[in-house]
């Protein structure tokens, strides 16, 4: 006759693995954050929509679906003229053509002095289901244009990523610096950008004490820190360009850095977006197994 075995009470398997029942709702409100991100990307305003983005050069610049046209649309959703958008240093004022049946704002276009992004929400012009807006980095300002019917959004069936691993949520020390320093983050388009990096993060990670150098966003209506990092997993399973990562900021000089939260950047999902590069204080010697993959879009 086999013995008896005494099968674990639940008291028991609580003693033995209290971290495996308080990890579950981590994991389940990771996965509820990705899902939202995942949503955001595939929205009418999302990365996925994005099919143009022109520069503008001093001067005019025609606007229409001719293949001459210095911002070119659809041929189905604009006339071959629809009008041009004249810069004069950053400032971009828009003179339509008659009967260009384009929208601004929602309403018949005039001719009108344009806000970009850099003025808060810009104005946005409407040609069919195809809308488009300024951007401006920098000195430069550009049209970026959007189609909701994008086949890239079409196609779009969610971000790869790691398993969430409660154990890439890591504290950091936060240093701060004696004074913000104003930082030249490099950007996909060869150009810099200014950030301003309020001190260093300082943390254990694959067995090494590490470093990253946040810097300081504006993320609706608050301010955050905004980590623009890269790892050895970018040779293979991460994007190459590198990945972002937001955190509160320091709470008794302590930070929380969720690397299950590690995020692509819009340049992983369009050729149209403008991203910052990881600077080389980020880029770090080790594997972070955590948060998206390489989407492989482009």
């Amino acid at each position: 006759m086999e013995p008896m075995r005494c099968l674990p009470t639940l008291a028991t398997l609580l003693l033995l693995a209290p971290a495996a029942f308080a990890q579950e709702p981590y994991r389940a409100s990771v996965d509820a954050w990705h899902a939202e991100r995942e949503a955001q990307l595939a929205a009418e305003e999302g990365w996925l929509t994005l099919i143009g983005r022109d520069w503008l050069k001093p001067g005019v610049n025609t606007l229409g679906s001719a293949p001459d046209s210095a911002v070119l649309l659809p041929a189905w959703a604009a006339p071959a003229k629809a009008g041009a958008f004249v810069l004069e240093g950053t400032s971009v004022r828009f003179q339509p053509a008659p009967g260009s049946g384009l929208l601004l704002n929602g309403k018949p276009v005039t001719e009108t002095l344009l806000k970009t992004d850099a003025d808060g929400r810009p104005d946005t012009f409407q040609a069919g289901r195809v809308r488009f807006f300024l951007i401006r980095r920098g000195d430069r300002v550009a049209v970026r244009i959007r189609d909701s019917e994008n086949p890239a959004r079409k196609a779009f069936h969610g971000v790869p990523r790691y398993p969430v691993d409660p154990a890439w949520r890591i504290e950091a020390t936060f240093e701060p610096y004696a004074t913000p320093q104003v930082r030249a983050i490099p950007t996909v388009l060869g150009t810099t950008t200014p950030m301003t990096a309020p001190g260093l993060l300082r943390f254990k990670a694959g067995g090494r004490e590490l470093t990253l150098e946040p810097m300081l966003e504006e993320e609706d209506g608050h301010t955050e820190l905004f980590i623009i990092f890269k790892d050895t997993t970018s040779t293979g399973g991460t994007y190459p360009a590198g990945r972002f990562l937001s955190a509160d900021l320091a709470k008794n000089d302590k930070v929380i850095l969720d690397f299950n939260r590690a995020i692509n950047p819009p340049c992983a999902f369009t050729i149209f977006a403008t991203c910052p590069l990881p600077p080389k204080e980020n880029q770090l010697p080790i594997a972070i197994t955590a948060g998206e993959k390489d989407p492989g879009h482009h």
